[in-house]
This record gives structure tokens, sequence and C-alpha cells, in this order.
């Protein structure tokens, strides 16, 4: 279910119910793997995995709805949303089945996602990621940092956010990764960050739903990651029946990028054994 004539390149655009969805699509291969990234990013966050990937199999990724290049729209921000632009995407590109990785927010939309579509999936990749819901300290603190946000605090915000997203020795020693993280934070606009923040306080619980995957699935996790702690990724490999776990080594929760080769690693060997 291809398109006859696909377009491949950087910065595509597909309209999805009325908003323009920006998307790179590059390489070959009969099941595509797509990319989500988290909150407060951007699919340039995903270059190391594209470029490095594209050399074996048709990649692709994505800005979710307001961030990147992708417009907002004028629906509520949810994570049910998020997920039906997913399979939209989908849709518009002809693709009936892929493979498909999300980091944290983008593992939140992939689990709602496959509980709703599941036989739009060839298999999973879930990095730096959970299952559960906030609980009603993480609600309030998501509010206060809305709050905050909207006296003007992106500034602090975004600094924040990317000091604890790195480990101490990327954040000394990565500093170009870095600062690119936190001006991807600081272009994007007050009104997204807030909606997001909002549906991700609002966001129902998948940890029942793991008992119904069936389909392969690999789970990645920085071994310093203090945002989404690998006891998260240990759950949810226990509960995901045809699942493999691995820690990444000197990484925190941008896994993918502070230790991309061995990340890639782990994705060219789980998608060429799905492949096969």
């Amino acid at each position: 279910m291809m398109k006859s004539e696909e377009i491949k390149g950087a910065d595509l655009t597909v309209n999805i119910k009325g908003i323009n969805i920006c998307y790179d699509d590059f390489g070959s291969s009969e099941i595509p793997i797509i990319f989500i990234h988290g909150f407060p990013f951007s699919k340039s966050s995903w270059n190391a995995q594209t470029q490095f990937l594209k050399n074996y199999f048709r990649v692709i990724a994505y800005d979710i709805r307001g961030f990147g290049n992708s417009e907002s729209g004028g629906e509520k921000f949810s994570i049910d949303l998020f997920a039906d632009d997913l399979i939209e995407f989908m849709n518009i590109l002809k693709i009936r089945k892929a493979i498909v990785c999300g980091l944290s927010m983008g593992g939140y939309i992939l689990l709602n996602a496959i509980s709703r579509y599941p036989d739009r999936f060839k298999a999973i990749i879930l990095s730096d990621t959970q299952c559960v819901a906030d609980t009603e300290e993480g609600k309030a603190k998501r509010l206060q940092t809305i709050a905050e946000l909207e006296d003007g605090g992106i500034m602090n915000f975004a600094e924040g956010f990317t000091k604890a997203v790195f480990t101490e020795a990327s954040v000394k020693t990565k500093q170009e990764m870095v600062a690119q993280i936190l001006n991807t934070i600081l272009s994007t606009k007050l009104t997204s960050l807030s909606q997001t923040l909002l549906a991700l306080a609002q966001r129902d619980e998948t940890c029942t739903t793991l008992t119904r995957i069936k389909i392969p699935a690999l789970i990645l996790c920085g071994e310093e990651d203090v945002v989404t702690k690998p006891a998260q990724s240990e759950a949810l490999h226990k509960g995901i029946e045809n699942s493999e776990f691995h820690l990444i080594p000197e990484a925190g929760h941008m896994s993918h990028l502070e230790q991309a080769e061995i990340f890639n690693q782990h994705i060219q060997g789980f998608i060429s054994g799905v492949q096969n």
C-alpha cells in the first residue's frame, strides 16, 4: 500500500485534517520506520537516526502538530489526537503497516495508537518512555509549569528542561548538541508548550494494554535517565511478551542523541530481524 511515485526528501508537508504536518522521508524498504519525537522537541532530534538508517530502510520522521514546522490547528491537544494524527499521516502516505519508534511523549502516543489501531503496526520501539499516567503530584507540577510559562518563564523552562534530559557529562562535553535542543525548545510556540503539558497531565495510563501487544517490541532507555527512569522501561519489558530491553550506557533521557551509535546499532539489528 505505497504511493506509485513516492516523494522523498526533507521538510515535506502533508495536510491532515486541515493542518500542514512537516516530515522527512528517506530511503526505501517494504516496511517503513516512523519516528515520533518527544516533548518539546521536533523531528530534527532524530537526524542521527534517519541519516544512518536511510542507507538500509525507509525512514520517516515528522513534527507533531504544534512543534517544529507543523501547524497547530484549532483542536484541543491530547494524546488521543496525536495518535489519530499518526494514523491519518500513515493513511495519507498510504502506509498500511509501519515499525514505529517513539521517544518519551512519542512513546505515549505510540502506546495509545497501538491500543486502538493494533493492525497498523509491524513492530514498535519504545525509548525512554513509560505506560503510567501522571500522579496528582505530577499533574500539579505540570500546571505549575504552565503558569510559569505564561508568566514569561520560557527561558527558565527551556534551560531547566534541557539540563534534566541530558547527563551532566553531556552538558559539559556535548555543548553543541545541548544548544540545539535548547534552541528547539525556545523556538516552540508558548501555546504549543502549554497545551501539550496539559495533554500530558490528562493522559490515560496504557499499562493495562501491554499484554495485548503481540508484535515484536524493542525497549531502550538511557542508563542515567532521571526523567523516565529505567525502572519504567523494565516495566514495559515485563508487560510486553515479545520484547527485548537494552540500557544505553552514559546516556540520560536523550539516549538517541547522547549515544547515537549504540542506539542506532540496537535499532538496526532489531529492524533487520523484524524485516526478515
